[in-house]
């Protein structure tokens, strides 16, 4: 029995290329050494994508595949791929919800721990071998009476409200329009939300929407205790305002696992010894990254049984 062709523009975890392997004719973008000409040569074939958030999908590679039907993403974030186009020419596009949500929500209320109380920070104090010399400094930052403003209420900015509300902290929210299951303060405005907290959240994708959401007039809505964390597009964040806003005291701190231009991070914020970097390890286990890999493959077999993928986005949404 023929299998249908498939296009993998860039390498996937082993576990999901070995069934793709099973269950369609790969074609493997990333290790031509003519990439136009294998293009060219499998163009008519081709009726599903395989992708990562490393690789663009653009309209001028499915624009050259005629009979592309589903593009299937490795992650919650899809911002790599023009879903708007796919979806005005009948083209799926998946991504990997919910399997991530809980490991997210666990990353991000680390993060916060560790940016307002220095933890990583005092780890390196302890390895320098300075507390014989003296105790590290006390924080002047504490979660005690902090309130904790989320920007992007959905799944994963619920279950990090969830964990936050255990920890005592006031939260409220700024989505596109008021979320109908949340009892919580909504702001209408993203500096609004800032200027009313102290904590300021990040979960929202990138894309043009949020493109540089968080700008110096938000960093200055959220004043000089406030503590920013990142954890959902480094492009959500103009970088260069928030570096001077850490420099001037704008600010008093920052948590970032996401960055602008991954994996290079600038200088002049790792230069920062009081902010906390990780390097985009939100939902970096291999269980949950195993569960992701999953949800790509199946969301190409449930289409090759059904004609219907799993879960598809907002803009390409399930066709009767």
């Amino acid at each position: 029995m023929t299998k249908p062709d498939l296009l993998l523009p860039g390498p996937l975890m082993p576990m999901i290329m070995e069934q793709l392997d099973a269950a369609f004719t790969v074609h493997k973008l990333y290790e031509a050494e003519d990439r136009d000409a294998l293009l060219s040569e499998v163009a008519d074939k081709i009726v599903a994508i395989a992708s990562g958030s490393h690789v663009n999908v653009d309209a001028g590679l499915m624009g050259r595949l005629p009979n592309l039907k589903i593009v299937s993403n490795f992650g919650v974030g899809y911002d790599t791929v023009d879903a708007k186009w796919a979806g005005e020419h009948g083209i799926y596009v998946t991504n990997t919800p919910d399997v991530l949500t809980e490991e997210v929500a666990d990353t991000a209320m680390a993060l916060l721990l560790m940016t307002a109380r220095e933890f990583p920070a005092s780890e390196r104090y302890l390895r320098a071998g300075k507390w014989p010399e003296r105790p590290y400094p006390l924080t002047k930052s504490t979660l005690r009476g902090r309130k904790l403003g989320i920007f992007g209420l959905g799944r994963i900015g619920k279950a990090i409200a969830k964990r936050a509300e255990g920890f005592g902290l006031e939260i409220a929210y700024h989505n596109r329009s008021k979320a109908s299951d949340a009892a919580y303060p909504y702001h209408d405005t993203l500096e609004g939300l800032a200027a009313a907290v102290d904590t300021l959240m990040i979960v929202v994708p990138g894309g043009d929407a949020t493109y540089h959401a968080v700008s110096t007039d938000v960093l200055e809505a959220l004043g000089p205790d406030g503590i920013l964390i990142n954890i959902g597009r480094g492009t959500v964040v103009d970088e260069i305002a928030l570096i001077k806003a850490l420099r001037d005291g704008t600010i008093r701190s920052a948590g970032l696992d996401v960055f602008e231009d991954e994996p290079n991070v600038p200088q002049a914020l790792i230069d920062i010894d009081r902010i906390v970097l990780l390097p985009h390890v939100g939902s970096a286990s291999v269980h949950t990254r195993n569960a992701m890999g999953q949800l790509v493959v199946d969301n190409l077999l449930n289409w090759k049984a059904s004609g219907k993928p799993l879960t598809p986005v907002s803009e390409t949404p399930l066709r009767s």
